[in-house]
């Protein structure tokens, strides 16, 4: 049994125009084009849809899914894998629920937050940790790579240890915040070098590129919907706080 590209675009919810694109970047050829132009699909093509958007879902790009996916012969084995990634990611997205339930009840009563507390459920070894790891490669080049490989062998108490210096230290400088001071005091110099410190876990930067990296905190709505999570604003105080230690102590 075939199907044309509009049954095929009505039943995955995918549009016409996505499916003639996966087909010109050689990701999901039709089954056959008929005498008319028109694309035809079978079950093969229908399984590999399923496939490519599972995939989207993860986070990973087309450029990756077209690597993952010529790559496989045997459908059923991928299936079955991509069900224990499914899992995974229902185990892991259930968790990060939990904190977002969390964080919705404490700011309804009035409470804050702890920065770690934020963090609860964002497993570093999950395929969008991959993606963004793979995105800053992208970016900033084969130093990152090299952090990535890092990273990807730590334990799960290493992470927990980190996730903890990280949430002292955003929590210290977010107090400092609350009571007034200036970016540039230096108790919230002395403050930003925990920031600093845990930095160090990963890479260590000079006086540009730690200013720049409080720069892209406040500028990528990414990490600033992050930091701004803690307090509101405290992406923007983040930026010249850490402009402010990035003069005064590198």
């Amino acid at each position: 049994m075939s199907w044309s590209i509009a049954e095929v675009a009505r039943m995955s919810k995918v549009t016409s125009r996505t499916l003639r694109h996966y087909h010109d970047i050689g990701l999901l050829a039709p089954a056959r084009t008929g005498a008319n132009g028109y694309r035809y699909y079978e079950q093969p093509q229908l399984l590999r849809l399923q496939e490519i958007l599972l995939l989207r879902e993860l986070g990973l790009d087309l450029d990756s899914i077209g690597q993952i996916v010529a790559g496989e012969q045997d459908q059923l084995s991928a299936l079955r894998r991509h069900y224990g990634w499914l899992q995974s990611e229902r185990e892991r997205l259930a968790e990060v629920a939990r904190t977002v339930e969390d964080t919705i009840r404490k700011l309804e009563g009035g409470e804050e937050m702890t920065a770690e507390q934020l963090w609860n459920g964002f497993d570093p070894n999950s395929e969008k940790a991959r993606a963004l790891a793979a995105e800053a490669e992208e970016r900033w080049g084969p130093q990152v790579a090299t952090v990535n490989r890092k990273v990807a062998k730590w334990s799960k108490e290493k992470w927990a240890q980190i996730q903890q210096q990280y949430g002292d230290a955003s929590q210290r400088i977010a107090e400092l915040m609350d009571a007034g001071l200036p970016a540039d005091d230096p108790q919230v110099i002395e403050a930003v070098d925990g920031h600093f410190q845990w930095l160090l876990n990963f890479w260590t930067p000079n006086r540009q590129s730690y200013a720049g990296l409080g720069d892209l905190y406040a500028d990528d709505p990414r990490f600033a919907e992050q930091l701004n999570a803690v307090r509101p604003g405290f992406a923007e105080f983040m930026r010249h706080a850490m402009t402010a230690y990035a003069l005064v102590r590198l």
